[in-house]
């Protein structure tokens, strides 16, 4: 490629002396001047807002990139909140289970007492009820013995116990006597 430079250079000479590598004086001081000029215009306007779009990108995204870690520390917030609320959620269920236990264990004694009150008094009752029934029954056998002993010591003695007060003191003696042997057998038996 040089030997064709040096061709074409040698050529040119031969022609009229002017080299087409090299440009005319006049040329190159206009073109240097209008370099200059687009070089101004390029750097009073264009550049300007060349740094001005770069500017703003800049900040648009070290702006998102702020907002991105702003909006990351309030979510790192807000979970910690939402954490802390759960804890406490869980804590007071905790609480409201132990007292929910201590609650039925105060209501089973509660009940358990009114059960133990209630089965008191019946058998209270009954007992009374027992001891009603037993005078009940031993005023019955003693008039029925009574009557049944007047008449079978009216028959052994071979007179009558019409007597009130007579047949009384028959009756009192023979069934003191009946006691007296419960009593002793009772003693022999324990």
């Amino acid at each position: 490629m040089t030997d064709l430079l040096a061709t074409a250079a040698t050529v040119a000479q031969e022609e009229g002396g002017h080299n087409p590598l090299l440009p005319h004086t006049s040329e190159l001081v206009i073109g240097t001047i209008s370099f200059f000029i687009v070089l101004i215009l390029v750097g009073w306007k264009l550049v300007p807002q060349i740094q001005k779009t770069l500017a703003e990108r800049t900040d648009a995204i070290e702006g998102g990139l702020k907002r991105a870690e702003d909006a990351q520390a309030e979510a790192q917030a807000t979970l910690k909140e939402y954490q802390a609320q759960l804890a406490e959620a869980r804590h007071e269920a905790s609480r409201l289970r132990e007292k929910a236990k201590e609650d039925g264990a105060q209501i089973i004694a509660e009940m358990r007492e009114q059960a133990q009150a209630e089965a008191r008094r019946i058998t209270e009752a009954a007992q009374t009820q027992i001891e009603a029934e037993r005078q009940a029954a031993l005023s019955s056998l003693r008039a029925e013995i009574g009557t049944l002993s007047v008449e079978l010591a009216g028959r052994v003695v071979g007179e009558s116990l019409d007597d009130a007060a007579r047949q009384s003191r028959v009756v009192d003696r023979f069934l003191e006597e009946l006691e007296g042997r419960a009593r002793t057998q009772e003693q022999i038996t324990s």
